[in-house]
């Protein structure tokens, strides 16, 4: 289907298998009625829809990677589908049963393109050619009272997809928008941040330049130290504030400051394990490199983020299980993995409901940083969040 609403792997197989199932036994049921009619195969009208087109529709509903594009698969199909139905008119034995196969997957097909994304004239034009060629479709038996019986049925079935597709279609929607607003506001979250981060390196640049024109006329060899500091500062300072480029700000926000980030990881780790009332359920590991390493303002806020994200998340979704906190560092990247164990039990619903918009934010924030964020399931079951963020320099080597 072309949208994207979240669906574990189980789910998906659940769904995939139903689908597959029904269209067997749907083929199935028409090659039994094809079987019991006296001359199967004495016209071709009596045999393509069972045997040509039918699968041909199946085949447009499923997605596989050499498949093409959903406009041109339903172009073929209608196109089929309509020249049977004429042909059907001109040859003079006419059909009985127009094919369940054929039909079930344009109703299907006029689901997808009804939900499909884009241009709401596209999915509106296609869904409108499948519609009429499923209301002709009763013509095949060149019955009047099949006709009318045959369109009530279909236009009942046309609603009912139609219905479920622009319910989709709502759902992505609404899904595209929350998207965008949280990725508007971890911008808003970041230029905050980044703005108190820059007032701080600026604060630091204008004392230094006083200390310079106070000093420069009674000891003017300590000046150079002084520039070459500024000089530094400000490079930083530089850098940060490109991450700033088309960040927009809000008014109301508390002021941010600088602090240990290996101090703050603990407190977060420590709040986890209090929460859990379980002191091993949750520990700290970080490097030597790590401890070392130089990183900017901007990354330590991004850090203790995505640390406090993926602890929430693990007391939500796998309450009680174990969760290690491991930082590390090399020459020019910080990598911090947030690993959990599988739960003991399944649990129904996380607290507070699932929103499924939060590693979203983080990834909006990592990104911006020029850093990767990755988060899914381990293969001996758990979840592992890993962050890779950029240092400013190289940590110095440890005696």
């Amino acid at each position: 289907m072309d949208r994207h609403i979240p669906l574990s792997p189980a789910v998906r197989r659940v769904v995939t298998v139903s689908g597959l199932l029904a269209f067997a036994l749907t083929w199935t049921a028409d090659l039994i009625l094809l079987s019991r009619s006296p001359d199967p195969f004495g016209s071709p009208t009596t045999w393509l829809p069972l045997l040509v087109t039918g699968p041909l529709t199946v085949l447009a509903v499923l997605d596989t990677p050499w498949s093409p594009s959903l406009d041109r698969r339903v172009a073929v199909v209608v196109t089929l589908s309509l020249a049977l139905t004429l042909w059907s008119l001109i040859e003079p034995r006419g059909l009985t049963w127009w094919g369940a196969l054929e039909t079930t997957g344009l109703l299907i097909l006029a689901i997808r393109t009804t939900a499909r994304p884009g241009r709401p004239a596209t999915a509106a034009a296609w869904t409108i050619a499948i519609c009429v060629d499923v209301l002709l479709l009763p013509l095949r038996a060149r019955a009047w009272s099949t006709f009318v019986a045959g369109g009530y049925t279909l236009t009942v079935a046309l609603a009912v997809c139609v219905t479920i597709g622009c319910a989709v279609r709502a759902l992505e929607a609404r899904r595209e928008r929350t998207a965008r607003e949280v990725r508007q506001a971890e911008r808003l979250a970041l230029a905050r941040d980044l703005h108190d981060l820059i007032a701080h390196h600026m604060t630091d640049i204008i004392v230094q330049a006083n200390a310079a024109l106070t000093i420069h006329t009674v000891a003017p060899d300590k000046v150079e130290p002084i520039l070459r500091t500024i000089a530094r500062s400000g490079g930083e300072t530089l850098e940060s504030m490109r991450r700033l480029v088309r960040v927009l700000r809000e008014d109301n926000h508390t002021a941010l400051r600088p602090g240990d980030l290996l101090t703050e990881l603990g407190d977060l780790v420590s709040a986890h394990s209090a929460t859990a009332h379980d002191e091993g359920a949750a520990r700290l590991e970080a490097t030597a490199a790590a401890r070392t390493a130089r990183l900017s303002p901007e990354v330590e806020v991004s850090v203790h983020r995505v640390v406090q994200e993926a602890l929430t998340n693990i007391r939500r979704h796998a309450p009680g299980t174990r969760t290690v906190v491991h930082l590390d560092a090399e020459p020019a990247w910080l990598r911090v993995t947030v690993t959990n164990t599988p739960p003991a039990r399944a649990f129904a619903a996380p607290t507070g409901g699932r929103g499924g918009f939060g590693l979203l934010g983080l990834r909006e924030r990592v990104e911006a940083l020029d850093g990767t964020l990755h988060a899914g399931p381990l293969p001996g079951g758990g979840w592992q969040v890993q962050a890779t963020l950029p240092l400013v320099a190289p940590p110095p080597s440890a005696p």
